[in-house]
């Protein structure tokens, strides 16, 4: 077997397939191989070894035959807040929390499905094979992955920070190359953040892009669900075939299927070669760089910037005048949907139930009080008195209004520029348990993805270089509304300039 298939990104390993130099079944038997030896980083909460080599098999045999597209046979691992069919797949579904340990989903997440194997009544899927579900924070609320009902993920870099959050099983697991490429979600930036804190490419795409049927939910109108990869060419491939329509999600965007990698590689009017990205228009936000902003990630992002410039951009000032307010408006938004979604968790139809109680409303405070950590515990109430009343005109509805005018912002900056870019988070990843006895400090973390979300807008984290303590610092890339195309054609120029995609992680 080959001792190098783990440093294969996505279309690395699509080539490799597709001209037999290697089979799947020789991919995911060298990563389960990896997985084994580092399952001290945490990444992984829930493995299916026999049923992922059937499947690769399965995807062997199609290639044989001459089906399967791009992705066949190429290994992907789930965050674990998307549910997969228990009966196929072997993995529980916990979102991360003790309140659904062991809980055996009836159907796939329609993300799930449409990378793996596909399903009779949604049409075939992209063949690619599941190695797991990845450790997340619980119902994805956190910056660190510290929020895991079963322990916390280490950052690959040092493993005495963390990989941010929520999706920091997957950023873990890509940066590590123990698998490809995963899926994350997206609230208020926990694509963007792990991907940056671990020095891997993720982008969340516009709200309503991907489907979130079978994605546990946290804020309804603020999750989404995005690709992680290598590369901005993996993430285009990853994209192309998770996302389009769907009729079990409201509020999927009712758009034809997109050719993502085909977007990425279209060239720019006037481009050249060696200036790919002449005539676009990027914008910095003064206040995406702020005093307070860390020197280092200040210095790797402006790096990365200059590079851009090289290959045709142009820097232009703009102001988001709001950013400020995206963190109060969030964490109030945010934290009322939570204590509507969460309410269906009390212990009666599925999930944690409390062991001895009197009566049914003892059990449903004791299923809650064991069920749910505290970080959940806090952002329900703080929803919860929110949402009460005489404080929602106050709060909530304020909330909306101003979250709006955020948008408004995003919407005044796209008159002067193609796409918005800065870095991802003030500081590179901080060591695991630093943080811990100081929530809103985790929460300031989030004060350049927050906007992005509000507004719905799509966003990308690419990585930029190294900061302080050898750590990965990633630049933020911001579009306007469907605007995916732009986003993974400027990082791929500028992946095509640099290296630092590429770098892993010592020992890794």
């Amino acid at each position: 077997m080959r001792d190098d298939l783990h440093t294969l990104g996505v279309a690395g390993l699509s080539r490799a397939l597709a001209a037999r130099a290697v089979s799947s079944v020789e991919v995911v038997q060298a990563l389960l191989a990896r997985m084994r030896d580092h399952e001290a980083l945490g990444a992984f909460l829930a493995t299916a070894p026999e049923r992922a080599l059937a499947a690769a098999a399965q995807a062997d045999a199609a290639r044989s035959r001459g089906e399967g597209g791009a992705l066949a046979g190429v290994p992907i691992a789930h965050k674990d807040i998307f549910v997969t069919d228990f009966a196929r797949s072997g993995l529980p579904s916990t979102a991360g929390s003790k309140m659904l340990a062991g809980y055996a989903s009836p159907f796939d997440a329609t993300v799930v499905a449409r990378l793996g194997p596909g399903e009779p009544d949604r049409g075939p899927g992209a063949g690619m094979v599941t190695l797991g579900k990845l450790n997340c924070d619980e119902f994805a609320m956190g910056s660190s992955n510290e929020n895991s009902a079963f322990g916390p993920v280490h950052n690959p870099w040092d493993r005495a920070r963390v990989p941010g959050g929520s999706s920091g099983g997957s950023a873990a697991a890509v940066a590590a190359r123990l698998v490809p490429a995963a899926t994350g979600t997206d609230t208020g930036g926990s694509i963007r953040q792990p991907a940056s804190f671990c020095g891997v490419t993720g982008i969340k795409p516009t709200y309503g892009v991907c489907s979130r049927y079978g994605m546990v939910a946290f804020a309804s109108s603020l999750d989404q669900a995005g690709p992680m990869a290598r590369s901005a060419e993996d993430c285009a491939l990853l994209l192309s075939a998770m996302s389009g329509f769907d009729a079990r999600d409201s509020t999927s965007a009712q758009r034809p299927p997109q050719d993502y990698a085909a977007l990425m590689q279209q060239p720019r009017e006037g481009a050249s070669a060696t200036r790919p990205l002449q005539g676009l228009r990027i914008g910095l936000p003064r206040e995406f760089f702020p005093a307070a902003l860390a020197a280092d990630v200040g210095g790797a992002v402006r790096s990365a910037l200059a590079e851009l410039e090289k290959l045709g951009a142009t820097l232009v000032d703009v102001s988001l005048p709001r950013t400020e307010l995206a963190i109060p408006v969030y964490y109030i938004i945010a934290p009322a949907e939570a204590s509507s979604n969460l309410g269906r968790f009390d212990g009666v139809k599925f999930g944690h139930r409390a062991a001895r109680y009197a009566d049914l409303e003892d059990m449903y405070k004791k299923t809650r009080a064991e069920g749910f950590g505290a970080e959940v515990q806090r952002r329900i109430m703080i929803g919860t008195y929110v949402l009460s009343h005489g404080y929602y005109d106050a709060y909530y509805l304020q909330a909306q209004k101003l979250r709006r005018m955020i948008a408004d912002d995003f919407q005044a900056c796209f008159k002067s520029c193609d796409v918005i870019a800065g870095p991802v988070a003030p500081t590179v990843a901080w060591k695991i348990g630093e943080q811990g006895d100081d929530p809103v400090k985790a929460y300031l973390a989030d004060i350049f993805t927050l906007p992005a979300s509000l507004a719905g807008l799509p966003g990308m984290s690419v990585p930029a270089g190294l900061g302080a303590h050898a750590m990965p610092v990633g630049l933020q890339l911001i579009g306007n509304y469907f605007d995916e195309g732009r986003l993974l054609h400027t990082a791929h120029a500028l992946q095509q300039a640099t290296d630092f995609h590429a770098r892993a992680p010592a020992g890794f």
